[in-house]
């Protein structure tokens, strides 16, 4: 590509069929009024994109180029008219569906400015966000019992963020490295995720019969929705932050009933609520309180997309949060 053609060409991520990324030069956008234009140094790669890479028959191909990435940070390298607060050579975090991308267009008040101390250093803030969001909504108090339930790259956040409030943290989880993990981000105990009655009698053995105060199911599959309801104590909350997405969920009812429980749905859908969240997890990050690095364990290309796929789908031994790096 000659100098003459990048002023007008970037690179782009496209899913043109299931299973089927591939890189493409597409047109560069140029930004409008109250917009940025980011030289986007990477995006983190979402679980919830799965489905669109595998596919799924109400998804309609190709997609629109650097779609659905939207965990995307990078540099401003141009302004549109009326921007304030913002201007070229600021690094930012973004809130956006077209990151799988060299560059990408936002408006001003779906970004977040990062400060000096984050230089060089990745900062995904979608997932960061959520996890600031699913922590205030948790209502974590100290000295409660905290049950986990999926020790990934939110479960280990909020790991974190509850054993710093104060709260024994009860992680539980399929695979050894995680339970490691969930420990080294301040878990008082770490159960292996392999029978449903042994975790609920040891669960019960830990808080003398009274069970958790907070229990967060960070999976999104039935078996440990199913889980959580059982490790939530009378007049508990029961935080759902997995993301179900293949299909309907049954409950007990019975149980929720009988326990008085309060069930929070911890996903959000306001862009003012995401955005806010990443404001947050910046000053977490940044004091200290909050620390995702070691969980990004695997980088790829944007033309390695499918192969980052099939590792988020097949997570080998040590798979966390991956990055497509640009």
């Amino acid at each position: 590509m000659d100098a003459r053609t990048s002023n007008t060409t970037m690179k782009a991520a496209v899913i043109a069929g299931p299973k089927g990324a591939r890189v493409e030069n597409v047109a560069r956008p140029d930004p409008g009024p109250n917009t940025l234009r980011v030289k986007l140094e990477g995006c983190g790669l979402c679980g919830s994109n799965l489905p669109v890479w595998e596919g799924r028959e109400w998804f309609k191909y190709p997609m629109q180029p650097g779609a659905p990435g939207h965990e995307g940070w990078g540099v401003v390298d141009a302004v549109g008219s009326g921007v304030s607060g913002f201007k070229p050579g600021d690094r930012v975090a973004t809130l956006s569906s077209a990151a799988y991308a060299e560059y990408d267009v936002v408006n001003t008040d779906s970004a977040v400015l990062l400060p000096p101390s984050l230089a060089g250093k990745p900062f995904p803030g979608e997932p960061l966000g959520c996890v600031m969001n699913i922590f205030r909504r948790s209502d974590i108090q100290p000295g409660q019992t905290v049950a986990i339930i999926g020790i990934g790259f939110l479960g280990a956040l909020l790991t974190q963020l509850a054993a710093n409030a104060g709260a024994r943290v009860i992680a539980i989880s399929r695979r050894p490295y995680a339970l490691e993990l969930a420990r080294a981000y301040g878990a008082t105990e770490c159960i292996p995720m392999d029978d449903h009655q042994k975790i609920i009698d040891r669960v019960k053995s830990l808080t003398h019969g009274a069970f958790c105060e907070r229990v967060i199911e960070v999976v999104g599959e039935q078996w440990p929705l199913d889980l959580a309801a059982e490790l939530t104590r009378e007049r508990g909350k029961l935080i759902v932050a997995g993301y179900h997405q293949d299909g309907p969920r049954q409950v007990n009812m019975w149980l929720w009933n009988w326990r008085g429980l309060d069930v929070i749905n911890a996903h959000e859908r306001d862009p003012k609520v995401y955005v806010e969240g990443i404001r947050l997890a910046v000053d977490a990050v940044a004091a200290g309180r909050l620390n995702p690095f070691p969980l990004f364990t695997h980088r790829f290309g944007l033309d390695e997309l499918n192969k980052a796929f099939e590792a988020m789908r097949s997570r080998p031994e040590g798979f966390l949060k991956a990055l497509i790096t640009v």
